[in-house]
């Protein structure tokens, strides 16, 4: 490398290196700035009575400003408790579950022996996460369907009466947890699974010479090691401890009235609303979501920091 620095170790000329660089940095950069920078400046309307007519950005600046009322619809609705209940304990089962589930699939995929079996089945788990809800919810309808569904087929063999699965709410929290465990369990694994074939493994040919078990490996050598990766997965999803997947909520259980108390998060109750509501709510709902998002993650990576600065973000 011909790369000339000053004496205090700073880069004296741009290199053609750096423009490589620069080049595959590019359509991520532009990617962020048309898709995450410039929407950003749509939060005003959170403050306003947005009303859609004519030009966008001349009804951004001349809509009446209504400060923090179009986030009174929130409170004041005569379901918030449920809807917060649901919104934050769903999150909580899907944090636990999101990381205990794929760490302990990734680490019996990673005991396997067979390279090739462990790929089928790695290819079997990640195949969910690339379908639509729309196409989960055909799949669930598929199964709970009154008339010819799977699940009140197996009852009338049994001869039991069949049931109306969508208006049986007690029965959905546990398919809403399953779903979304179902369909996002590739994903996770996937990255714990990397995380596994690249660490060292010379770790793992002293610890067998030393004698030590495949629990004892797993427990002193794999968990310490992926430890960094799971807390930061950790610090993402508590960021999202206040947003829900509208497609799991509303499309899979068929917008049901019977299942309103088990399935209507702040996203779902958004969506209805607007029916009714105005823009400038929804905008309200988004940027409250994302400001709580935003404080959640800095909340628990401070927390991290304190407990085990190794493992924190920053």
């Amino acid at each position: 490398m011909d790369a000339r620095v000053d004496r205090k170790g700073k880069r004296t000329r741009w290199r053609k290196h750096d423009t490589e660089l620069t080049l595959l940095a590019l359509p991520t950069a532009i990617w962020y700035v048309l898709f995450c920078f410039l929407p950003m400046f749509g939060v005003i309307i959170a403050f306003k009575d947005f009303r859609i007519h004519g030009n966008f950005v001349h009804n951004v600046f001349n809509s009446a400003w209504v400060g923090f009322k179009n986030f009174e619809f929130l409170f004041k609705s005569n379901d918030a408790w449920i809807v917060i209940r649901n919104t934050i304990g769903y999150n909580i089962i899907f944090i636990i579950l999101g990381i205990a589930v794929p760490v302990t699939l990734a680490l019996m995929v990673g005991q396997l022996h067979s390279r090739k079996a462990a790929k089928v089945y790695q290819t079997m788990m990640f195949l969910p996460y690339f379908l639509s809800w729309v196409v989960v919810s055909a799949v669930v309808w598929a199964f709970l369907s009154y008339d010819k569904g799977i699940f009140n087929q197996f009852l009338s063999d049994f001869g039991r009466s069949p049931k109306n699965w969508y208006m049986e709410a007690s029965y959905w929290p546990y398919f809403l947890v399953f779903m979304n465990m179902w369909k996002g369990l590739g994903y996770g694994m996937v990255i714990y699974l990397a995380t596994i074939t690249s660490m060292d493994s010379t770790y793992y040919e002293a610890a067998v010479i030393d004698g030590a078990t495949k629990w004892q490996q797993t427990r002193y050598i794999t968990l310490p090691l992926m430890k960094f990766v799971i807390v930061l997965m950790f610090i993402l999803a508590v960021g999202h401890i206040f947003s829900t997947d509208f497609g799991l909520f509303f499309q899979v259980p068929r917008d049901s009235n019977s299942l309103y108390n088990v399935t209507t998060t702040v996203d779902v109750l958004v969506f209805k609303q607007l029916k009714t509501a105005t823009v400038g709510m929804a905008s309200a709902s988004s940027f409250l979501q994302s400001v709580l998002g935003c404080a959640m993650i800095l909340t628990a990576n401070w927390v991290v920091r304190r407990v085990d600065p190794d493992s924190a973000m920053i």
